[in-house]
């Protein structure tokens, strides 16, 4: 296996002999207005996106945990080839197909494409009011024969849900998308820092990898501020924080 963080939750991974592109936000930096409501009005994306979008737009397949901005944006609608298979959660199979795309699965409770077994998990989106307006979100599990285990938690936080994948599929690998995204109201909508502590906590055996930070506007924990609290933790050899472009 081979992991790229492409930028924010973008991930570009070779597995199994096959390139999965996830939650491709390949749009320019700035193009769209800022997150409403996060006291912070900067224009996002942040940051520009490494190698520019065509080295990203010919993926053996799509996988997209929701359908939020950040996750599925105007260039990857535009720029992706319309033949290439896309996976995702239930309900948002018609977005996809009113864009041109005729390969879409909806991933129920797992789906497999070219040997590589793919399982949706759940997860919390924030809490309260928020987090209901949030909607529904997801996470994907991978396997494939003489491949780590990797889960994919997309935007949630430290949750039963989350506990729960952990304990079902024991991944060796786990994404999780930090940040601490929040607005002005509410808490968190993705993990925060001790969020993050919870999970390689939780999973010991596991190597995570912490994305989705510095690159949107109502992200409120940095890669600095996540380093300073894992190493105060003693956590900085379990958790990788990748630089947008770097490759594992």
């Amino acid at each position: 296996m081979k992991f790229t963080l492409i930028r924010h939750a973008s991930l570009w991974l070779e597995y199994a002999g096959s390139t999965l592109l996830v939650d491709p936000m390949l749009g320019a930096a700035g193009v769209n207005p800022p997150i409403v409501n996060a006291g912070d009005d900067r224009r996002n994306p942040l940051v520009g996106l490494p190698g520019g979008p065509a080295k990203w737009l010919s993926p053996d397949a799509v996988l997209v945990t929701h359908l939020h901005r950040d996750h599925w944006d105007d260039a990857a609608a535009e720029g992706l080839p319309k033949a290439v298979p896309v996976f995702c959660q239930p309900g948002d199979q018609a977005v996809f197909r009113d864009r041109g795309f005729g390969d879409v699965t909806e991933v129920d409770a797992a789906a497999t494409f070219r040997g590589i077994s793919i399982v949706r998990t759940g997860g919390r989106h924030g809490t309260g009011e928020v987090g209901l307006r949030m909607g529904r979100v997801s996470g994907f599990v991978l396997r494939a024969p003489g491949e780590p285990a990797v889960y994919l938690a997309g935007d949630t936080i430290w949750c039963d849900e989350v506990k729960d994948a952990l304990g079902a599929h024991r991944p060796e690998i786990v994404v999780v998308n930090a940040g601490g995204a929040q607005f002005l109201t509410g808490g968190p909508i993705t993990m925060d820092a001790d969020d993050v502590i919870a999970v390689a906590r939780h999973a010991p055996d596991a190597k995570v990898i912490a994305v989705h930070m510095d690159a949107i506007n109502h992200c409120r924990v940095t890669r600095a501020v996540l380093r300073e609290r894992l190493a105060a933790a003693s956590l900085t050899d379990r958790v990788a924080i990748p630089f947008d472009g770097e490759t594992f």
